[in-house]
């Protein structure tokens, strides 16, 4: 009788990982699910929810790896965010400052790339994030909250490129748009941050926020994702409509979402 599969998640901030688990256990019962949680980032209710849990530090390369291995992990997932402050706060072991070493341009892609290298070296392939989380990726067309006026689209639309612009620059994945007028792109301080100075720069009022992927994105590790406290957040600043990439994006707290958009009148849309 063959062992039942054994199933790693390298688990960041957030609802996300969480999220998978649900979606785990109904897509495949007997799998075991073995999890590395970061200090100050992973949601410490994860614990309770799976077979073995380990928590690291930020950097810790070499434990996280070495606890997978242990515990026969032969695939494993990355999910949920790293706040930036922990980033700068990094105290890396001597295996991640070694593979820092070999990396020249370091930027998101570049970093997790390197991390999947060391997996891999170790016997561990990345799955994609979105591993049976289909029915969380929305199709093109309204998705939730009001229906769109035609100059709400035509914002979403020109956002739409726009993002598509400077994701490829790797700048930003996201930009507020106010009537034709492009008020604040996503940078390193991340989609939070963006929705808020759009809002100010907006006057909190008609504005659009658009989502997308990079160009040529790995789903292994990256992948857009908007939730309950995305919405809060648009809500607070003003802002009517989100645009999100359509089969690119994951929509989590589905019925939380549908709720907020309904209270706030803001409009979820997929292009």
């Amino acid at each position: 009788m063959s062992s039942p599969r054994s199933i790693g998640i390298i688990a960041g901030s957030g609802i996300y990982p969480e999220t998978f688990v649900r979606a785990a256990r109904k897509a495949e019962p007997n799998a075991r699910l073995v999890v590395v949680g970061f200090e100050n980032e992973t949601r410490t209710d994860l614990e309770s929810q799976v077979e073995a849990f380990r928590w690291v530090r930020v950097g810790q390369l070499s434990k996280l790896i070495k606890f997978l291995v242990s515990e026969g992990v032969t695939e494993a997932v990355m999910m949920g965010q790293i706040s930036p402050k922990n980033l700068f706060d990094l105290r890396p072991d001597l295996r991640i400052l070694m593979m820092l070493a070999k990396v020249k341009k370091r930027n998101a892609e570049t970093l997790f790339g390197a991390i999947a290298g060391e997996l891999e070296k170790d016997g561990i392939s990345l799955l994609p994030a979105t591993t049976y989380l289909d029915d969380h990726l929305p199709s093109a067309g309204h998705v939730f909250g009001p229906i769109l006026k035609p100059r709400t689209l035509e914002d979403l639309e020109y956002g739409f490129n726009i993002a598509k612009q400077t994701s490829a620059l790797d700048i930003g994945q996201s930009v507020v748009v106010r009537h034709g007028t492009v008020l604040a792109v996503e940078a390193f301080e991340g989609t939070n941050a963006c929705i808020r100075r759009g809002g100010e720069l907006g006057r909190n009022k008609d504005a659009v926020l658009v989502k997308v992927s990079k160009p040529n994105q790995d789903f292994r590790f990256d992948i857009p994702v908007i939730g309950p406290q995305t919405i809060e957040n648009c809500a607070d600043a003003g802002i009517i409509a989100i645009g999100i990439e359509a089969g690119k994006t994951l929509l989590l707290e589905k019925e939380k979402v549908a709720s907020l958009c309904a209270k706030h009148h803001i409009c979820v849309h997929a292009l």
